[in-house]
Order: structure tokens, then sequence, then C-alpha cells
């Protein structure tokens, strides 16, 4: 049982029925996260805009996306955003199975890809303490200052989002990833 209140969207109104008719355009269902989110709507209206804005605007791939999404999730242990991020890594960003995999490791064959989860891991395992020697590998692996602040900003991110799952114990809408697995 949640332990949150999860927002009906057909009871929605105001912003609110906005955000999820936006919600449900984009992902074709209104994830029980969103509606969790929902019991704030300020909440739920900076969550859809900083993810939009970074993937609209920002300059990481949506593979990366997802693979950072996947580590953290990890790291976490939110089974909830492992299932959400492994759904989206493999149908939606072109990962395999494999490449998913690895990601919840903080691993990739892809050099750059490499790079950037290194750097997602030391964010969140380290709380956000990262060393120069760690800095000084991924511009060498050409992550400009912009893309590490972009990497930290969907860390941090991820992390809302897997507290938040864990807390409000929602069902999971994705076929299910367990951390354990």
């Amino acid at each position: 049982m949640p332990a949150l209140h999860i927002v009906d969207p057909e009871r929605a109104t105001g912003e609110t029925e906005t955000l999820f008719t936006a919600t449900h355009r984009a992902l074709g269902v209104v994830p029980r996260l969103a509606r969790v989110m929902a019991n704030n709507p300020t909440v739920l209206k900076g969550y859809v805009d900083a993810v939009t804005a970074l993937s609209t605007k920002g300059t990481l791939a949506a593979d990366v996306r997802e693979r950072i999404g996947l580590l953290v999730a990890q790291e976490n242990r939110s089974d909830y955003c492992l299932s959400v991020h492994a759904f989206r890594g493999t149908r939606t960003a072109g990962l395999t199975a494999a490449e998913a995999t690895r990601a919840r490791r903080g691993e990739a064959e892809d050099p750059w890809a490499a790079a950037v989860l290194d750097l997602a891991a030391a964010v969140v395992r380290d709380r956000g303490v990262v060393s120069d020697e760690r800095l000084d590998a991924a511009r060498r692996a050409g992550l400009s200052d912009g893309q590490v602040v972009e990497v930290v900003a969907h860390v941090a991110l991820g992390v809302f989002a897997n507290y938040l799952a864990t807390a409000s114990r929602i069902d999971i809408d994705w076929p299910l990833v367990r951390h354990t697995d």
C-alpha cells in the first residue's frame, strides 16, 4: 500500500491537469511517481521542467541520460526508478540489455559514456565530493565543465526521484527490475 496519496489524473485540475496531460502525451501514461509528486504541484512542475530542459536543451544524449538514471537507481536501490530507466533505456534510448546491465555497475564500452558514468558514480557514491583527479579524467575524456554540471544535475534529479519513489512505496508501472538482480 502506498505511503503517500496518489493523485488521480481524472480528478486533477489547473496546473496539475496540464502537467498530467503533458506527461501523458510524452509517455503515454501518467506514472505513479508523477501522481505522488502532484501532491505538491510546484514539485511536479519543477521536476517536469528540469527533466524537459535537460532532455531538450542539454548536451547529453538519451542513452547517456538513461545510463546515469540506471546507475543512480542501482546505487540507491530504487527498484521503481531502475525499472523506469531499464524500460526507457532499452525501448526508447537504444541501449541493449547488456549495456543497461553494465550501466547499473557504472560501466560502458564507449570511452566517453564510461567517463560520464565514472563521474556520475563519484557524485552519487560520495555525495557530491568529486576529486580533482576525477574531474581531470572527465575533462581528458572530453567533458566540458558544462557537461560536468549537467551530469551532476541528472544525478541530483535521479536521487530525488529514487528517494520519493522509495518513501512513497508505490507500485511499479514498468516491467520490474530489481536492484538485487
